[in-house]
């Protein structure tokens, strides 16, 4: 009987890997692989056409600003297709950067730009970077959770008619203004936490495999892990930047 799984595609790692985006890959992969799931991991480089039907997940980094301009023109002509796949619940995690990207106008190299609209949020430029670690809180499938990270942007994104995917506890999120981090639509979820984000947040790692399991074969059972050293690191976050 073949065993099931998920393929994930990684976009651009050579050109979007700024803050140790692999980790994010790696926690999705072995969080499958430790439960007896396959997991697939596609690169998509510079060069590469991307058939964006055949994944269940997909992640997009982030990078410096030239590195993003550069991305930003190849996934233009991929722009409707990345809009059936999310509109099919396709799942999407993208960080720092590669959030932006995913909004309807953002900043690079000193100029307004636009984005691949998958989600209605716009960045602008801010007086100085906002830097720091995080701690926000968030509702998925109706249960509560806590979420730590680190961020390091200039930009400032305000939401559209789209969602936040978390509210501030510590730190600045969206803008520093109105206590938002990320954006989600669908199975889309785009944050400016990296550090990287998913091994700092097994619970987060679990809620987008299952919705990858979900959509591909109608049901996601994922069996209890040993996370005591992981949720461990988890609550020392919690506590240590702004949670008691």
């Amino acid at each position: 009987m073949e065993r099931k799984g998920l393929i994930i595609g990684h976009l651009f790692p050579d050109l979007l890997n700024l803050y140790g985006d692999k980790g994010n890959i790696l926690s999705l992969q072995n969080r499958l692989l430790w439960r007896g799931y396959e997991a697939e991991i596609v690169c998509i480089e510079e060069n590469d056409t991307i058939d964006f039907a055949r994944f269940d997940i997909v992640y997009l980094g982030g990078g410096s600003d030239r590195a993003e301009l550069l991305v930003l023109e190849k996934l233009r002509p991929y722009r409707d297709a990345l809009h059936r796949y999310t509109e099919a619940g396709g799942v999407l995690l993208a960080t720092c950067g590669g959030y932006e990207m995913l909004g309807t106008s953002l900043m690079l190299c000193g100029q307004s730009t636009e984005g691949l609209s998958l989600l209605d949020v716009r960045t602008e430029a801010g007086p100085n970077r906002l830097i720091g670690n995080v701690v926000a809180e968030t509702v998925l499938d109706g249960s509560a959770l806590d979420i730590v990270g680190f961020e390091n942007h200039s930009g400032r994104t305000f939401l559209g008619d789209c969602k936040g995917f978390a509210k501030i506890v510590s730190g600045f999120g969206n803008n520093g203004e109105d206590g938002t981090c990320g954006a989600v639509y669908r199975n889309v979820l785009g944050t400016h936490l990296h550090g990287p984000l998913l091994p700092k947040n097994p619970a987060l790692t679990d809620y987008l495999l299952q919705r990858a399991l979900l959509r591909k074969y109608g049901e996601a059972e994922l069996l209890p892990l040993d996370d005591k050293a992981e949720q461990e690191a988890h609550d020392y976050a919690c506590k240590r930047f702004g949670k008691e």
